[in-house]
């Protein structure tokens, strides 16, 4: 009574997810199914019905029916035998050292899902290319799961669906945390024995998926965005998992340039041209970091301003806390005065945080400031904002009157530019804007700044 509650219930899940998750609005293909590589090409043919492979089939057969006689174990098998996501991830909770689900872990769980999704398509052409009879058909033996025998009789055994699924997800869950590699792949292997042992399936079946997932699995690490989305996936699990704090997170930044390619960037502290004279610390590579959300509206500014002839040029976006912490350090060594002439030559050294030019913490470290100017297009040069850059004196203030009409004109289109589209200036330098709405207020990131 217990085994046909077990076999009622498990068809009830079977049923209820008949629907592949590709057909699912939130799946993103990363390849479709004629970009992945073609099975039939790549994997050899089932063994025959006679012969020495066909054997070792026969005998793996007889094997897993043993095994249904553990309780245990037959009740994986069952579980193993559900054609659902959630319920496939539900298996690798322990091993993977993390529950996985939608409202969780939505990263991780995006990854597996749309990887799985692309990966799953290319099953189908090679199980009606050799449309070989399954295990339980030929004995005209009923599988342990007798609710699949009506879905399944007819349909080809080679490479079975789920073993591949089981494994790929394994391979998977393995680039997020490799330190559990083994235990999450020893899962990923039992998850195709238990075709073995339910009857749906050969060993000679399973043996391939796992080849199938692998090569599956290879193609996605020609996507990059399959990659960006694996490092979004070991970025939540480290967060989650405590081996990354949210300060590390860059999950939600972009390369500034990848939203606004018209961008011109001069990474001022990447540079030994800045008020320090030195590349300032966290600054590894000449890009600009921005939340998406910063980075989207920037776009909609650079539209703005392409359409009166003008392109944007970036001194600074995100600030890492070590590049702040570098300012601090900086400003506490009254000797050194290299860049003075160049920056500061009215400002005393030590009155540079009194003054507000320079700050223990800074808008730019949560990740939704950016320092920019104007280039004109037809002229080929940056515009005359009547200032330079990280200037510390009053000529910096955007409502500075020293300047002629023509700079101060240019500072408006500018100004006027950012605030349409959500920033915010403030009033003591005038390249200076920061998102209204930024997402992250009360953030300040730690990670460097290098391409992502």
């Amino acid at each position: 009574m217990k085994r046909f509650f077990i076999g009622v219930l498990a068809a009830f899940l079977f049923c209820g997810s008949l629907q592949t998750q590709a057909q699912n609005d939130s799946v993103t293909l990363y390849f479709s199914a004629e970009e992945m590589p073609d099975l039939i090409k790549c994997l050899p043919p089932p063994p025959d019905t006679i012969g020495v492979d066909f054997a070792h089939d026969i005998l793996r057969y007889m094997w897993g029916k043993t095994q249904r006689s553990d309780s245990a174990r037959a009740a994986i098998a069952y579980r193993d035998a559900v054609w659902n996501y959630d319920s496939l991830f539900v298996e690798f909770d322990v091993p993977f050292g993390l529950k996985i689900s939608k409202e969780g872990t939505p990263e991780i769980y995006k990854y597996l899902v749309n990887s799985l999704s692309t990966i799953d398509q290319t099953r189908v052409e090679p199980k009606a290319f050799y449309h070989r009879k399954r295990p339980f058909e030929r004995f005209r033996e009923h599988m342990l799961t007798v609710y699949e025998e009506k879905y399944l009789s007819g349909e080809g055994s080679y490479p079975s669906g789920h073993s591949q699924r089981g494994y790929a997800t394994a391979l998977l869950l393995s680039e997020v945390n490799p330190a559990n590699a083994d235990t999450i792949m020893a899962r990923g292997f039992m998850y195709g024995e238990s075709r073995v042992i339910v009857g749906a399936h050969w060993q000679s079946d399973v043996d391939a998926s796992r080849l199938c997932a692998a090569i599956g699995l290879t193609r996605l690490h020609t996507s990059p965005a399959f990659l960006e989305q694996l490092g979004k996936a070991q970025a939540e699990f480290q967060r989650l998992t405590g081996a990354l704090s949210s300060t590390d997170d860059a999950s939600q930044f972009v390369n500034l340039t990848d939203v606004v390619p018209d961008a011109i960037l001069e990474i001022r502290y990447y540079s030994t041209y800045n008020f320090v004279g030195a590349r300032v610390d966290g600054y590894l590579e000449p890009t600009a970091l921005l939340t998406r959300q910063a980075a989207d509206s920037l776009r909609a500014v650079s539209d703005d301003l392409k359409k009166q002839g003008y392109r944007l040029k970036i001194f600074d976006a995100y600030r890492p806390q070590c590049a702040v912490d570098h300012f601090v350090r900086w400003a506490a060594d009254v000797n050194d005065t290299l860049m003075k002439p160049y920056f500061y030559p009215d400002v005393p050294r030590d009155r540079l945080f009194e003054l507000g030019y320079i700050a223990k913490k800074s808008g730019h470290t949560r990740g939704s400031t950016v320092d920019l100017t104007l280039f004109d297009m037809a002229m080929e040069k940056e515009v005359d904002m009547g200032g330079t850059f990280d200037w510390f004196g009053l000529e910096s203030h955007p409502d500075y009157r020293g300047i002629t009409p023509e700079q101060y004109h240019n500072r408006m289109i500018l100004r006027e530019a950012m605030l349409r589209h959500g920033f915010k200036p403030i009033g003591e330098e005038w390249w200076h804007f920061t998102l209204k709405d930024e997402p992250f207020p009360n953030t300040y990131f730690t990670f460097p700044v290098k391409k992502l």
